[in-house]
């Protein structure tokens, strides 16, 4: 989650709501890919950190599927990402702070544990919630 929130502040940066994510490979520690918030830098509406994460990794495998990976972030995946992340087949998702505006992963909805889809990754939430609410915080605050 760390290298996570690293990445979030990279957003800052660019004008960008500050959302680091990191793809693990399947052992857990290797890095596959990162991303942050870049939709103010490259006028993407898509351009969500978990997105970003998931096609870099994707592009780097070779393969759409990302099976036995985790994702962690640090906020939690809205409606989009989730549904990226449930089509990707990650394992597991792991995430900071909840977003009960638009959460997607157990607080407003939760789209990535719907029995009603073919893929459900596991759920982790509240990894270094204060850390990741309060980079967040920091950014509205200081807008």
């Amino acid at each position: 989650m760390r290298l996570a929130l690293d990445e979030a502040r990279l957003a800052v940066r660019g004008g960008d709501v500050p959302v680091g994510a990191v793809l693990l490979a399947p052992d857990g520690t290797t890095v596959l890919a990162a991303g942050h918030n870049e939709r103010e830098v490259t006028g993407d509406p898509t351009a969500h950190a978990e997105v970003l994460a998931l096609r870099r990794a994707a592009a780097k495998l070779g393969q759409w599927r990302l099976a036995g990976c985790t994702l962690v972030v640090t906020l939690e995946p809205c409606t989009m990402c989730a549904g990226a992340l449930v089509q990707s087949r990650v394992d597991r998702v792991v995430y900071g702070a909840r977003d009960e505006k638009a959460g997607a992963a157990g607080s407003l909805w939760d789209v990535v544990r719907d029995r009603r889809l073919n893929h459900r990754p596991e759920v982790v939430e509240g990894v270094l919630a204060e850390d990741c609410a309060g980079v967040l915080t920091e950014f509205f605050r200081d807008r």
